[in-house]
């Protein structure tokens, strides 16, 4: 008779409890990872955005400060004709940072969801994939969800990073729960929202 080998009960239950504890301690280290990358991400994806801004606003400095017949400031930045900042008198917004394309909103206090878009899908050489529309959104074929908002009665352009969007209390998906960045046109000024 041949003796049959294998591995008992208590060798199982041993190998078992040391996996749940390994598992148990490697997947909290796993899941900061991930969120530690989806902030670099967003980092990143803001820092580009404010260098092409600046990038847009010094090509204007070096071309002379163009503006067309109305006295609006523009400039053709990599091929496409941005709208620039025009300075008021009372310092609520400084000259040449761009807040739309040449055929998108003429006030810098007008700008809509689409002009935003345009910014992200034109200053950046490889723009992430962006929606305006919050129910394409959710569908997951998107990196940003794109929204204009108000703040202290100034237009900003609000870039919602999807992959790190949460659910609200019915457990439907919230575009804007997530990290983000907000570009403020009337001062150039980029700024990271972590959440």
């Amino acid at each position: 008779m041949k003796k049959q080998s294998g591995f008992s009960l208590v060798e199982l239950v041993i190998v078992i409890i040391v996996v749940g504890l390994l598992a148990a301690t490697a997947l909290p280290r796993f899941l900061q990872v991930t969120d530690e990358a989806k902030k670099a991400s967003i980092e990143g994806v803001a820092g580009g955005f404010a260098t092409a801004a600046l990038s847009a606003r010094a090509q204007w400095e070096a071309y002379g400060r163009p503006a067309d017949g109305n006295g609006q400031n523009l400039v053709n930045y990599d091929g496409t004709e941005f709208l620039l900042t025009k300075a008021t008198t009372d310092d609520s917004v400084r000259d040449g940072y761009p807040y739309a394309l040449d055929s998108g909103t003429s006030e810098l206090n007008a700008i809509t969801n689409t002009d935003c878009l345009a910014l992200l899908d034109n200053l950046l050489q490889n723009p992430p994939l962006a929606t305006t529309s919050s129910s394409d959104a959710v569908g997951g074929n998107y990196l940003f969800y794109v929204k204009v908002e108000t703040e202290d009665s100034a237009k900003l352009c609000r870039y919602y990073q999807l992959a790190s969007a949460g659910t609200d209390g019915s457990g439907s998906i919230n575009v804007e729960a997530g990290h983000s960045f907000t570009y403020k046109p009337a001062f150039g000024r980029v700024e990271v929202n972590l959440k």
